[in-house]
């Protein structure tokens, strides 16, 4: 509990952040707690303390959250043990790059304060822990009961959710792109009707991906594990209760198929749980090497760089993979995680319908099979034409927010499927009479990649749209969305500065959000006469009154 925080001598905060700089879900409550007026300044006084943050440097407001909670802490008269840790994902090496020589630090520090009693020996490298469940095998199934997923059905009093999502069937599944387009985009339609799922503009549907049965029948066979064997789980401690998304009993094809991330790049704690466990000299020799600070550097060669997957590794070491104890599975590889998608229809245009833009992720790196994007080749791979296909989702509010102002101008610029939600909040604002949208588009070519072309052009005949295209590809020079912002910086200028205007940004985060920044700067600066630090604060005052919101992922 956040109150007996001013009882505790040495707390360790591991932190990340999302959005615009915003803290997890499941920290807000501290964090209004923490950032209350009325604590006092000796409030923390007898607490030591070390924030480890956990980012990625591809976005603006890098560990902005662990930055924040390290000054606040000292604020409040706590001392820090170490300075703020910054993970940063990007690096190659990954967080451990950072956190590596940090945690050293920190146990250094920490046995010092507060040594052990002598007879409390450290466990020695190379031990595993206990697993955190036991997997009771049933010898035969059991009569009371059938197996499947916890979802909220039609009608159900609450929400779906994580614990409980619904189960959507997919009215269709339509690419979008051209036969010749590099990248495979698809157009996704769900049924919602009876599912109590509601939303808005701006929000996100949470959809969660299985694994392909040729991947579960492998890792099956590497294992040595029978796909209809039937177990129920049990925590060892206490304290621990099991996944609420697992069913009990459950067989082992369910728990493979749906819950353990096989597909997934393991990371460095995955190579040390797995030499714990190895009863091979050989295999356990290299994969100690890969869990050692020393061979971090030949692991991102192996492992991170071609993208190798958790089954491909444990078919790279098949001795150890085939004693692996059944126990340790949930120990030792990650659960498959729901990914988030931007909702691209409005419920005022298609009532009981929610609709995604998905680009399927493929790519080759130098192994020979092409890396593939978990969720969005199954979603790919679903034919609602070959028979009936429900997929697992649940909704939640995204970061984008829209004035709710009849006369508000909106500036969207979505390059790519960064359109989608912009697709959701112009059906939204045109059903409701809201007419001043103004939309900048970025694509390669007009005819392979210009989703919902046909959808613009009828609403500009209406005048409920400008649009602004952008085609990178069709002329010598490359074109992006911030050379056609530039082109119309006067109109973009007059929009913010006289009308009120609000400017949404979503896409990917690599280099456009700085971009498109960049752009919107030099139109303060010539449109709008500031000078450079001026138009940095106006852009900064955009930002703070929301009136500047930006969706981007990595």
């Amino acid at each position: 509990p956040v109150v007996n925080l001013i009882n505790e001598p040495l707390v360790i905060f591991v932190c990340a952040t999302t959005g615009q700089g915003d803290p997890p879900d499941n920290m807000k409550n501290f964090w209004r707690f923490i950032f209350r007026k009325n604590l006092p300044t000796t409030a923390l006084c007898q607490m030591e303390f070390a924030v480890l943050g956990l980012g990625d440097s591809s976005y603006t407001k890098f560990n902005f959250v662990a930055k924040k909670l390290h000054r606040r802490l000292l604020q409040l008269g706590g001392s820090a043990l170490l300075p703020v840790c910054l993970g940063d994902d990007q690096h190659e090496l990954g967080p451990d790059a950072a956190v590596d020589p940090w945690l050293r630090d920190l146990w250094d520090r920490v046995l010092s304060l507060l040594p052990p009693p002598p007879d409390l020996a450290e466990i020695p490298p190379g031990v595993p822990l206990p697993s955190k469940f036991t997997l009771l095998f049933l010898q035969e199934a059991p009569r009371m009961g059938s197996e499947g997923q916890r979802v909220a059905h039609p009608g159900s009093q609450e929400p779906p959710s994580e614990s409980k999502p619904f189960l959507a069937p997919m009215i269709s599944n339509q690419r979008v792109t051209g036969p010749s387009h590099f990248q495979d985009v698809r157009l996704i339609e769900f049924d919602i009707s009876g599912s109590g799922i509601s939303f808005a503009a701006g929000d996100v549907v949470l959809i969660q991906p299985s694994n392909s049965a040729a991947h579960v029948q492998q890792f099956c066979q590497v294992l040595g594990l029978d796909p209809d064997q039937l177990f129920t789980l049990q925590p060892r401690e206490p304290d621990v209760s099991c996944p609420t998304r697992l069913p009990q009993p459950c067989s082992m094809w369910h728990l493979v198929s749906h819950y353990l991330d096989i597909a997934s790049v393991p990371r460095r704690s995955f190579f040390e749980l797995l030499a714990c466990l190895s009863l091979h000299e050989l295999e356990r020799e290299k994969l100690l090497e890969f869990s050692s600070a020393q061979g971090q550097e030949e692991l991102f060669e192996y492992c991170n760089r071609p993208r190798r997957t958790i089954l491909e590794v444990l078919c790279d070491f098949p001795h150890t993979a085939a004693a692996i104890p059944p126990d340790y599975l949930l120990d030792l590889i990650p659960a498959i995680r729901p990914r988030a998608f931007s909702i691209a229809s409005s419920m005022l245009a298609h009532p009981s319908r929610l609709q995604i833009l998905v680009a399927v992720v493929q790519f080759q790196t130098r192994l020979k099979e092409p890396r593939r994007g978990l969720c969005s080749s199954w979603l790919a791979s679903l034919d609602p034409g070959q028979g009936p296909v429900r997929v697992p989702l649940w909704v939640r509010p995204g970061s984008l927010a829209f004035p709710e102002t009849p006369d508000t101008p909106v500036i969207m610029v979505g390059p790519g499927t960064g359109v989608a939600p912009f697709r959701a909040a112009i059906q939204e604002r045109v059903a409701q009479g809201q007419t001043r949208n103004f939309l900048f588009f970025g694509c390669r070519w007009r005819d392979q990649d210009f989703y919902w072309e046909a959808e613009w052009q009828e609403l500009e005949m209406r005048d409920c749209l400008t649009l602004v295209p952008a085609f990178s590809r069709e002329q010598e020079q490359k074109v992006y969305v911030q050379h056609r912002l530039r082109e119309l910086g006067s109109l973009v200028w007059e929009l913010l500065d006289r009308q009120g205007a609000y400017f949404y940004l979503a896409g990917n985060a690599k280099s456009m959000p700085a971009d498109v920044s960049e752009a919107l700067m030099s139109i303060f600066q010539e449109d709008g006469g500031l000078c450079s630090p001026d138009a940095a604060a106006y852009l900064a005052r955009l930002q703070r009154t929301q009136r500047f919101q930006t969706e981007t992922w990595a």
